[in-house]
């Protein structure tokens, strides 16, 4: 079931953040900043990841800090060797990221996701179109997955069934 809240994402109760990035991303940029600032290692990871496997639009990366934390990473879109250069999410990538996710939720037994806006930040597809691809994926999941509407740093949203 998908929930829209309001809060501060970094405070979530759920199992997993799920946020979009591109291959090879700086992550100076909203969740991914965010994150970055919390878990410094996730960005040396997955930098590691992508020279490793290089990655296509499409794919996700799952990461678990030494807390035990997990975050999602949905590869949305290539990255550009100019961090300065942004670039938009790609719509099928974004649909592939969705359909594992949700095929990733049942194989691993997730329990809870919690995800701002992806994809539709600055250079972003529309909210609707990206909100309508997350009910035809991830609709059908009976675990709750939280999508951070509007970020409230510092508050604690209210997390239906946690």
């Amino acid at each position: 079931m998908i929930y829209e809240v309001e809060g501060d994402i970094m405070s979530t109760r759920a199992q997993v953040i799920v946020y979009n990035v591109a291959t090879r991303d700086p992550m100076t940029r909203g969740v991914a900043r965010t994150l970055a600032e919390r878990y410094p290692a996730i960005v040396e990871a997955y930098h590691a990841w992508c020279e490793e496997t290089n990655p296509e639009p499409g794919e996700i990366w799952l990461w678990e800090a030494t807390d035990h934390s997990q975050v999602l990473n949905l590869i949305t879109h290539e990255g550009d060797d100019d961090p300065t250069r942004l670039r938009r999410p790609d719509k099928i990538a974004l649909h592939r990221c969705l359909r594992r996710l949700a095929r990733m939720v049942s194989e691993e037994r997730l329990k809870s996701l919690a995800m701002p806006k992806i994809a539709s930040g600055d250079f972003g597809i529309d909210w609707a179109e990206v909100r309508g691809m997350m009910d035809s994926q991830l609709g059908e999941l009976v675990i709750p997955v939280f999508v951070y509407m509007e970020e409230l740093e510092g508050q604690v949203a209210s997390e239906p069934g946690m």
